[in-house]
């Protein structure tokens, strides 16, 4: 795993009138974590399905995203390594705009990104509004250590849910184990419930 250096120091303590899930300290910076190397994913090569336990399945180009309705969304998000960053502010295309004629069929997912990299979601944590595949951050198109040039955003999880270089969902029947989650992270990850490891 990599990861930037830092996260043993001493941390400030949170500000009045702001509320982290417990274990959390807040940070300004956007510490960069990755199970493996950042892949490169030229656009014109880049592509995006739904597919498994779905009515039809579907495909987008990078520019067939692009056209869909966008949303801008400002959302808090918690890192399961104990950092949580407010106000962060991203632009993308809500899984439900994705969904609307697929029909789930499945009660979960699979979400596969460029890399090899999976996790596993309920099919109700990734729609009514709360998941997006999202190209921009902060204003800018999303950049590769981030996650770019899509990633996927849960923000009301851990964000090892927010797949980075997502590529895909695969509607499953069942709930099976992602890569984190096969190592013993929690299946759901919900920071306010503390979720971070099986058992939690």
């Amino acid at each position: 795993m990599a990861f930037t250096r830092g996260f043993r120091r001493r941390h400030p303590e949170t500000p009045p009138g702001v509320q982290l899930p417990p274990g959390q300290y807040l940070t300004d910076g956007f510490p960069v974590l990755s199970a493996g190397p950042t892949p490169n994913v030229p656009l014109d090569q880049w592509e995006f399905t739904i597919t498994g336990s779905v009515a039809e399945n579907r495909r987008w180009s990078w520019e067939e995203l692009q056209a869909l309705p966008s949303e801008s969304i400002t959302v808090d998000i918690h890192c399961v390594t104990s950092w949580s960053k407010l106000g962060t502010g991203w632009e993308g295309v809500s899984v439900d705009t994705l969904l609307a004629d697929v029909e789930p069929l499945g009660a979960y997912s699979m979400v596969h990104s460029y890399g090899g990299y999976t996790t596993n979601l309920a099919i109700e944590d990734i729609t009514d509004g709360k998941a997006w595949v999202v190209y921009a951050y902060d204003g800018e198109p999303l950049e590769p250590e981030h996650g770019g040039p899509a990633r996927l955003l849960v923000p009301h999880l851990y964000f090892w849910k927010s797949a980075k270089w997502v590529r895909g969902i695969e509607v499953i029947d069942d709930d099976e184990p992602g890569f984190w989650e096969s190592l013993g992270y929690h299946d759901r990850g919900d920071p306010w419930r503390e979720q971070r490891y099986q058992g939690d």
